[in-house]
This record gives C-alpha cells, structure tokens and sequence, in this order.
C-alpha cells in the first residue's frame, strides 16, 4: 500500500479572490477610508460658505430709511405751512386791498376770518355772528363776553403750534413763537379782528401777516 503525503490544512488561494469577497463584493482599490470629524467639518463650512448669500440682499438699512422719511416730512409739513392761500372770493368773504409794492411774507398759518366763521385750516372752529361789533358770542370765549380770548381757536392753534415748534427745532430756527396769515374779509370789525390776534398771541404766535389784495 503506498504511503501518502500529509495532507495540508485548506489555505488562501494565492490566484484567487481574498477570503470574504463574494460576487457583489467592491475590489480593495474601491474600498475608502471613512472621513475624519475634522474633514466633514472642513467641507461642511466650504458648502455653507459656497450658497451663501451677499448681505445687500438679506436686509435693508431701516436707519437710512427713516432718516429719508423723516426728511419728506418735514419738507411737506413746511410746504403745506408755507404754500400760498388761494381763496376764491364770494359775497361771503371781500379781502381788502395792498397799498404797498413789496413782495409780502407768505410763510405761517392761514387763519380765516369771513362774515360767518373763524376757519384754521380746513376747519371752523367758531361762527361769527350777524353783528360782530362785540367779536363773538361770550360762550365761545374764556370768561364770557368781554374777554378776547376765544377757546375753540386757540384748541386748534394749539396742535399746530406744537408740530411747527418741531419743525423750527430740526431745522435750527428760532422755536420760541410762530408765524400765522390772517385773512380777513375787508368789513370785519375792530373787535373781532382784535379778538383773533389776542388768541393768537396768547398761543405763542408772535407774528402776524394780514393778508390783502394788491393794486393795480
């Protein structure tokens, strides 16, 4: 009987595919080494870097917005302070007429005063009676008949009082009194013209324009 050599335990074929790869199985060239922390974090901040936005665009500066707005208004609250007053003329209201050739001051509050009403603004504030020899009735005044001051005025003076002494401080003038046109028909009496300036004055309106026709 003939003697056989030992026989050797099974070992890697040294032709053939390592231990463990199956068909499906990726070569060892394919095989990766998994990224470090440090890596992921790197190339995570480079990617949030790359779809970032300018700044210009996620926000606007509200500073130099407001600024902007705060500029129009002042500028159209002084327009609509200084503008012209143009009055059509009607039996109601005859303004009287300029002996002077100066260009007049066109710059305060327009305060009307006609055959039937005390008008600021748009506003009545008080009515004027048929025989306003004696101003107006002593229920709209301070203290009764004789006083001149006239409540219902000087509660509308006082509002815009307030926003032109805000306008004067931001444009650095003279804050402590401000200016109003008064346009009177050319019948009204001494009384009531006087009555109107006194409440003026006592709603720190230091200066006054009268407001007439010029002549040709």
């Amino acid at each position: 009987m003939a003697n056989l050599p030992p026989q050797q335990p099974p070992g890697p074929n040294p032709g053939g595919p390592p231990p463990g790869a199956g068909p499906g199985a990726p070569p060892p060239a394919a095989r990766q080494k998994p990224a470090s922390m440090a890596t992921y974090k790197r190339m995570l901040r480079k990617e949030i870097r790359k779809r970032a936005l300018e700044p210009e665009i996620n926000f606007l500066n509200i500073t130099a917005m407001l600024d902007m707005m705060t500029i129009i208004l002042v500028f159209l609250l002084k327009t609509m302070s200084a503008s012209s007053a143009s009055l059509p003329q009607s039996s109601d209201l005859q303004m009287a007429k300029s002996v002077l050739s100066t260009e007049a001051s066109q710059e305060g509050l327009a305060v009307m005063v006609s055959r039937s009403a005390i008008v600021v603004g748009d506003d009545v504030v008080a009515p004027v009676p048929q025989d306003a020899s004696h101003g107006v009735e002593g229920k709209y005044k301070k203290t009764g008949a004789t006083d001149l001051y006239i409540v219902p005025l000087a509660n509308a003076l006082q509002s815009w009082r307030e926003r032109d002494r805000q306008i004067r401080v931001a444009m650095g003038k003279d804050a402590s009194g401000s200016e109003a046109i008064i346009i009177a028909d050319a019948g009204t009496p001494y009384r009531l013209l006087t009555e109107v300036m006194f409440t003026l004055g006592q709603s720190e309106f230091n200066k006054f324009h009268l407001m007439v026709l010029q002549s040709k």
